[in-house]
């Protein structure tokens, strides 16, 4: 297995739970009880997600803030989360960065695993949300004649990034302290029939969400609303780590919050995305990918 596509392929066979959603969402959705609970972990680890220069308090901010950003895809009201962590230097500059995300977002922390260990550290985080619509959204469900919209803006972090590692005068913050979007993400719940949030790049995003609906996502690369330089807007595209909300809803649909329309749904075509008018032959070259 040379990639992680093949191994979370491998995994499904291991998850036919219908709560695992075929590994294919952003996040878990349990009925327990009267209760539909929404379930998702990220993790982040020294040297791939953060760079040795930044304070463990943006990275305890980001951790949080990326599991929210799943649990605001799904509509979910946040009820808190579980922390595993591997003890090290800088643990009281992580603290102090989970503190005030926890009151920033208003989530508790439930509990978790601490752990010691050589090399690279690794952190993860375990969001636990409450569904406040039925059916809860998923990638699946887009309907040809749908709008596609992007609630938020693409290209941020990414100048975030460059400017932490290279110098620079862009604001850092999109990067290193992301925030997630829960309140647009209860009040798009009823109206969307496919939601996810851009993490991995927002073309790569959008070939996954047409390919679970089995359509064609067409879009405009002009219409994206950007948070860097025109001149970086391809690079922009395809470089994630933004948290906006990519959704598909009714054309005619009265949006309760800022969104821009980026493209259209439509019956499948050769792929799954049609950037401009050209098709793209595979997801590679589209966004990260491990």
């Amino acid at each position: 297995m040379a990639d992680e596509l093949a191994f979370i392929q491998s995994l499904r066979a291991l998850a036919p739970d219908p709560a695992a959603r075929g590994l294919a969402d952003d996040a878990a959705v349990l009925r327990v009880g009267e209760e539909t609970l929404v379930l998702t972990k990220d993790m982040m680890v020294e040297g791939v997600h953060w760079l040795p220069e930044q304070s463990l308090a943006d990275v305890a901010w980001k951790l949080l803030a990326v599991n929210l950003s799943d649990l605001a895809a799904k509509g979910a009201e946040p009820v808190g989360v579980l922390l595993g962590y591997m003890i090290g230097a800088d643990d009281a500059a992580f603290l102090e960065g989970l503190q005030e995300a926890l009151g920033t977002f208003d989530v508790p922390l439930l509990g978790g695993d601490t752990v010691s260990g050589e090399g690279p550290r690794t952190f993860s985080l375990t969001a636990i949300g409450r569904a406040t619509h039925s059916p809860v959204p998923s990638r699946r469900g887009a309907q040809v004649g749908d709008a596609v919209y992007l609630c938020g803006s693409a290209g941020g972090a990414m100048m975030g990034f460059e400017a932490l590692a290279k110098g620079g005068t862009a604001d850092v913050t999109p990067f290193t302290r992301p925030i997630a979007l829960l309140a647009e993400g209860r009040a798009l719940a009823p109206l969307v029939t496919a939601m996810m949030d851009v993490s991995d790049g927002l073309l790569l995003d959008a070939w996954r969400m047409a390919e679970a609906s089995r359509v064609t996502l067409a879009l405009d690369s002009r219409a994206v609303p950007l948070a860097a330089p025109e001149a970086r807007r391809n690079d922009a595209l395809r470089w994630g780590d933004d948290y906006a909300l990519l959704f598909a809803a009714p054309a005619d649909a009265q949006l309760p919050v800022a969104a821009t329309r980026i493209g259209s749904v439509e019956p499948r075509g050769e792929t799954p995305l049609r950037l401009d008018g050209e098709w793209h032959d595979g997801p590679r070259g589209l966004g990260y990918q491990h």
